[in-house]
């Protein structure tokens, strides 16, 4: 039975301000919100693909029984994703960046508990293409050259199903490209270390976006989805951003996510 839902997403007004956000203190923001109600679409069971739609559902089981172990998840996981991440895109080369981000729902208490541990509450896309293309030539193995490079997202609810706020991810194919308004990510970790920044986007509304989810998400499973890419013919620059489920019901788990990012590389 298809959990087909309509929900407002969190799209930007462009007010002709380059917007900015913070990983942690959100008060300091400047991103005009202007929710629009749209139609968000269940393709659990659909095919889809990284190249076209720019999104794909995996089974994929981890050995990692406690996601909050930081030490455990930043000393095991990263080779569970090279591996799933070969197998699913052919890459020949797989290079995983950061230890994970672990992210909260807000009706857990714990949203903010942790760096950058607060849901996407504004629909976004990463990385600008020129800081990704920067990103993706900083990570590359040194001693040879790559025909084509691509950054992905790995994306696991870990509380189990159903999800009080699921990720929405806009079906690439439906993006025109003058609705991504760059912006300014800006990252500032606790405990008083300098602050880091690069370009992002924000995304304002097009009634064209078609926008879709996974509904009832395991933990043995996964959403993988392209967030650059370096052959314009394919995929990228997915948009996404997380809302409020209105069929979970109260009795849901409140959200608990892990997101791991890679950069993948291919040389023939």
């Amino acid at each position: 039975m298809s959990k087909d839902v309509r929900a407002p997403i969190a799209y930007v007004k462009n007010e002709g301000r380059r917007p900015y956000y913070y990983a942690n203190a959100h008060e300091k923001d400047y991103v005009p919100l202007a929710p629009v109600e749209m139609d968000i679409v269940d393709v659990r069971g659909r095919a889809t693909s990284l190249d076209e739609e720019g999104f794909l559902l995996v089974e994929h089981a981890s050995a990692i029984a406690d996601w909050t172990d930081r030490e455990d998840v930043s000393a095991r996981h990263p080779a569970e994703i090279v591996e799933l991440m070969k197998r699913h895109t052919g890459a020949d080369e797989v290079v995983v960046t950061g230890g994970g981000i672990l992210r909260y729902s807000e009706r857990s208490g714990k949203t903010g508990s942790t760096d950058n541990s607060h849901p996407a509450r504004f629909a976004h896309v990463d990385m600008s293409r020129e800081a990704a293309e920067a990103a993706r030539a900083q990570a590359a193995p040194e001693g040879r050259t790559p025909m084509r490079s691509a950054q992905y997202n790995v994306w696991r609810a870990v509380s189990g199903p159903p999800q009080d706020v699921p990720l929405a991810l806009c079906d690439w194919r439906s993006i025109k490209g003058p609705e991504l308004i760059e912006a300014e990510a800006i990252f500032d970790p606790p405990g008083g270390a300098p602050e880091w920044r690069f370009a992002s986007y924000v995304v304002a509304h097009d009634p064209v976006h078609r926008w879709c989810y996974f509904p009832d998400m395991r933990p043995d499973e996964a959403i993988i989805f392209k967030s650059s890419e370096s052959d314009p013919a394919r995929a990228q620059l997915m948009p996404h951003v997380a809302f409020d489920n209105p069929i979970a019901g109260e009795d849901a788990p409140p959200r608990v996510s892990i997101e791991m990012r890679c950069t993948a590389y291919w040389y023939g």
